[in-house]
């Protein structure tokens, strides 16, 4: 009973952490400017359709007629054009009864257009994550709706707590450290429990955060990164409501982007030293870190390939714009765009790469000087497992 208390003390303390540490954020601009209204609209009939040309090749476009769904111009029906000023727009053709997202736009002189913004695609996306919830489910049991239930704290802390925190003006590295370490540390009890294992993944995830954080500071100093890489960041920079710190959300961000990534290393790695210790209790602690960090290796190899072709695959369509020009890569590479992106998988890389070992160390400390059994420290730390017995990290 108390091991079951432990972990929910642990939830009841975090969230009190994220409740005792806000900071309301301002109110955000409407994306609806003085004359115009950013509004929902369904899809009527098909006004108009054929092809244009732009840049040399030919493009579909339509004009439908919409009607207005809320808003001040509810039940208004308007036209709107679909891909014929816009390239590469028109690829998808609407189809009547489609809902749409439109803005309205009114002239001082009382002439009123509609204009299309992108097509509504969330009950297409709960369909997929109805399909994704289902499936853990039903592969995992009960540890898959723990693991749905950390999803939604962590998805919670990123949204009420570190964003809100941003936006309000404080520092985004430590309001990503904090944040972070409240979100894993809660996650991972809540996935695996309260046990040895749990507790020497808590330790290695807090000090691996903490490695890659230096690690991303010294990076981008090294490398003198201002944090406007990004356009959405300029965007970002000239809308917010106070003064953002750029470099320091560059940082923020390194630091949660191997977040998802650490999680799992830890998880496993901690997962491999307890099997090991389990199948040979005789092992000492030093030949115990040797036989784990060769399961290390292999899983740092696998990781951070993985890691990088992540970021190579979110910045293809940047690698296929560089192919098409005639510029050396040595002076691309110096754009700091570019640049960010390349010291991001670096950073990340290095944190899962010196983690490893950390995490093996704690591990090992925990499984071979873990509390005799039936005692009151056994007790309060909880099993080595769940159930009480060893198992294997899924």
């Amino acid at each position: 009973m108390r091991q079951r208390w432990s972990w929910w003390i642990i939830i009841g303390v975090a969230i009190g952490l994220l409740w005792a540490l806000r900071r309301p954020a301002p109110l955000a601009a409407s994306v609806s400017g003085p004359g115009q209204e950013y509004t929902l609209a369904r899809v009527e009939r098909i006004v108009e359709q054929g092809t244009v040309a732009h840049n040399g090749r030919e493009q579909p476009y339509q004009v439908v007629e919409v009607r207005v769904l809320e808003g001040e111009w509810a039940g208004v029906p308007l036209q709107i054009e679909y891909g014929k000023y816009q390239p590469g727009q028109a690829d998808l053709p609407l189809r009547p009864g489609e809902r749409v997202w439109i803005t309205i736009t009114r002239t001082p002189d009382g002439f009123v257009r509609a204009y299309f913004v992108d097509i509504v695609r969330t009950p297409r996306i709960a369909v997929l994550a109805g399909l994704f919830v289902l499936a853990i489910v039903l592969t995992s049991g009960w540890k898959g709706v723990r693991s749905l239930l950390a999803m939604l704290y962590s998805l919670a802390v990123i949204v009420y707590y570190i964003i809100p925190q941003i936006l309000s003006g404080a520092d985004p590295v430590w309001v990503s450290v904090t944040g972070s370490v409240v979100l894993l540390g809660v996650t991972l009890y809540f996935t695996y429990g309260w046990t040895l294992k749990t507790h020497a993944a808590v330790l290695s995830m807090i000090a691996g955060l903490t490695l890659t954080g230096l690690l991303a500071w010294a990076g981008v100093t090294f490398t003198r990164l201002r944090g406007y890489g990004a356009e959405e960041v300029l965007f970002l920079a000239q809308t917010a409501p106070v003064a953002l710190n750029l470099r320091g959300l560059l940082l923020g961000g390194m630091i949660i982007g191997a977040l998802g990534v650490l999680d799992d290393l830890v998880a496993t790695q901690a997962a491999a030293v307890f099997e090991l210790h389990a199948a040979n209790p005789d092992l000492s602690l030093r030949e115990l870190i040797r036989r784990a960090m060769h399961i290390g290796q292999d899983h740092v190899a696998a990781t951070v390939n993985t890691l990088v072709l992540a970021y190579a695959g979110t910045a293809l369509p940047m690698l296929l714009l560089f192919s098409l020009g005639s510029a050396p890569w040595s002076e691309l590479l110096n754009y700091e765009f570019v640049a960010e992106e390349v010291v991001r998988t670096l950073v990340g890389a290095l944190g899962l790469i010196l983690t490893v070992p950390l995490t093996t160390v704690i591990a090992g400390l925990l499984a071979t000087h873990r509390p005799r059994p039936h005692s009151a420290w056994a007790r309060w730390l909880g099993p080595v497992g769940p159930g009480g017995h060893h198992h294997t990290h899924g």
